[in-house]
């Protein structure tokens, strides 16, 4: 009986841990290491350049950048969701609406994807936008390259390092999406739309990680290894234990809950494209700098990206994709929308 009891306890002792059983295999802390300053910098210096002409929804600039996201994938050997039959998912000019009463052309969502091993109907949905707000009346552009290159880049990075273990033999357990997201600054329509047309059923995703500026740092934290995290426990209170053990146990950054509220005056828990998740209730969670003083300006550049806080970040948000593809219970969905 006593021998019986101490390998119950110490089943239930990893149970309890199992958020951080996961990130002492060589695949992972590869994969976790893959994830670089030079390559960070390498992309974003090409996603926020001049010939991108800002990105701005459905512009040939975007559709360039968007081009170039999917060469850096055929070149990792990532591919695409089967169903799409390419990266592209189509956002119709329809569905875009209208801008100072002319039609947005068609634009895309971008998809990545790796397919899970054991539980492949599940899904893991990592994303971030790729368009701008485009040039001003006198030509200038807004490179956008913290909002939202940075977090286009991280993308690129994280399906590397996800792709790199599966070269490994540690694919994830469950799949993993990539989704590149268009028409952002337009209302969130992008998402929407995806949400709307979802390549894979809402009700078998897991889990969403939104990635909407994490290469620059507010007045308020200068100086500081920080990221806001927003709405990771309204849904379930798995998520933002499972993010802050991958935080613990690897990166080391200061969780910032400051605009963690449904009712904070700037409301961010609304403005990012996890909503389209949250609305839905698929548990998310979006990381964040903040707002600094170059938030859609000319002056958003990527020599004014603090490139080492912006690899800290990506691989929190690696490691906390690990887990919640590969732990194994899906996370719980123990909390509300406030709307």
């Amino acid at each position: 009986m006593k021998k019986r009891f101490v390998l119950l306890f110490s089943a239930g002792l990893l149970t309890s841990c199992a958020v951080n059983l996961g990130y002492e295999g060589k695949a992972f802390k590869k994969s976790y290491e893959s994830i670089t300053v030079a390559d960070l910098k390498k992309h974003l210096y090409t996603i926020a350049s001049d010939e991108m002409e800002g990105r701005n929804t459905g512009s040939e600039g975007q559709k360039k950048a968007g081009r170039f996201i999917i060469g850096e994938y055929q070149k990792m050997g990532v591919s695409y969701p089967k169903a799409l039959g390419s990266f592209y998912q189509k956002v119709p000019s329809a569905y875009l609406g209208t801008r100072r009463g002319n039609a947005y052309p068609d634009s895309e969502n971008i998809l990545a994807y790796i397919e899970g091993t054991e539980r492949p109907q599940e899904l893991i949905v990592i994303s971030a936008h790729y368009d701008h707000v485009g040039k001003n009346a006198a030509g200038e552009v807004y490179n956008g390259a913290d909002d939202d290159g940075s977090g286009t880049v991280a993308l690129m990075e994280i399906a590397e390092a996800f792709n790199n273990a599966k070269k490994a033999g540690k694919a994830p357990k469950r799949s993993v999406l990539i989704l590149h997201v268009t028409a952002e600054e337009i209302g969130l329509v992008g998402s929407r739309y995806y949400s709307e047309n979802p390549v894979f059923p809402l009700a078998n995703t897991v889990a969403n990680l939104n990635i909407d500026m994490i290469g620059r740092s507010d007045k308020e934290n200068e100086g500081k290894n920080y990221v806001y995290v927003i709405g990771s426990d309204m849904l379930s209170t798995d998520l933002k234990k499972i993010n802050e053990a991958a935080n613990s146990a690897n990166t080391k950054l200061e969780l910032n809950y400051k605009y963690d509220d449904p009712n904070d005056p700037q409301r961010l828990y609304y403005r990012s494209d996890h909503y389209n998740f949250a609305k839905n209730n698929v548990p998310a969670a979006f990381f964040f700098d903040g707002i600094h003083e170059d938030y859609h300006k000319t002056t958003d550049d990527p020599e004014k990206i603090d490139y080492e806080l912006l690899k800290k970040r990506t691989q929190l948000v690696f490691a906390t994709a690990w887990e919640l593809a590969n732990r194994n219970d899906r996370i719980v969905v123990d909390g509300k929308n406030t709307r």
